[in-house]
């Protein structure tokens, strides 16, 4: 397939996940649709060019891993899973109901393709250190792919786990932050500053890119360059913008976590051009 047509088919995917995640967080009444949409074009990328899975097989072994460590952002991992086939879309408006394979935050037991729960922010890196180690060890070979935000890499054992991949020299591991400058409480700067990030993961021994995180030649350019590394594992500081896509909810803070009304989801799919 031609590199452009490519690209063309994944900014449309995109465009559709975008538009189930809205659907979803309408129909539970609840919800984080801004980070799930600031993270929605690096999602789609993983799992309509990057990730060696199998979705008839969840369990391959060889299979790559991804861990969304930001798990409140579920939304856009069980929007990629549906659309690749792990299990029937019409399974998405059961988000966050009693006995649901799709709960508010991701679950390994419930959802079929999800390797890892996670919630409780500040682990996920550390969870991909073990598996990337076990890949190695094993000699399976996979790969492991994880998401955090940015206000998780507030968190120390954050630090800690980049201390240990850098150690071991995991080049096959590679983790975004999902650097959209806003959490709950506000400006992350305003919170906690984390700059200067790409500073900080050097220094721990990373190799490091910064792309533009809804540009899609610049996230599958970035996936083609971190296979070439070796040696160090690989940080992408993904610049994104909370509630991408819909104009009334970027950098809006009141839409980390709130579900849009009938008049505002109709809105919102019409500015995606899925109404």
């Amino acid at each position: 397939m031609q590199r452009r047509e490519l690209i063309r088919q994944l900014v449309q995917k995109s465009c559709e996940l975008r538009a189930n995640i809205l659907r979803m967080i309408h129909a539970a009444g609840a919800g984080h649709p801004g980070g799930s949409l600031s993270v929605a074009d690096i999602v789609t990328a993983l799992y309509f060019y990057e990730l060696h899975i199998d979705p008839t097989n969840p369990a391959w072994p060889q299979r790559d891993r991804f861990i969304l460590s930001k798990g409140h952002a579920c939304p856009a991992w069980y929007a990629a899973l549906a659309e690749r086939g792990f299990f029937p879309k019409d399974q998405l408006p059961t988000l966050r109901q009693l006995d649901s394979m799709l709960q508010g935050h991701p679950d390994k037991k419930k959802t079929p393709g999800v390797d890892m729960t996670t919630g409780s922010l500040g682990q996920g890196l550390s969870l991909a250190f073990g598996m990337a180690m076990a890949s190695r060890i094993s000699g399976l070979g996979f790969r492991v792919y994880v998401v955090l935000g940015d206000g998780e890499v507030q968190e120390g054992q954050v630090w800690e786990a980049a201390m240990a991949c850098a150690k071991y020299k995991l080049d096959n591991l590679v983790a975004f932050i999902d650097r959209n400058k806003m959490q709950v409480d506000g400006l992350t700067e305003n919170v906690m500053p984390v700059e200067p990030l790409a500073e900080k993961w050097k220094a721990f021994g990373w190799e490091v890119r910064e792309i533009d995180g809804h540009n899609m030649e610049e996230i599958v350019g970035v996936l083609d360059w971190a296979r070439s590394i070796e040696g160090k594992p690989v940080m992408v500081i993904a610049h994104t913008i909370k509630g991408k896509g819909v104009s009334f909810m970027e950098n809006v803070r009141e839409w980390h976590a709130k579900a849009p009304t009938d008049e505002q989801l109709a809105a919102a799919l019409r500015e995606l051009g899925v109404a």
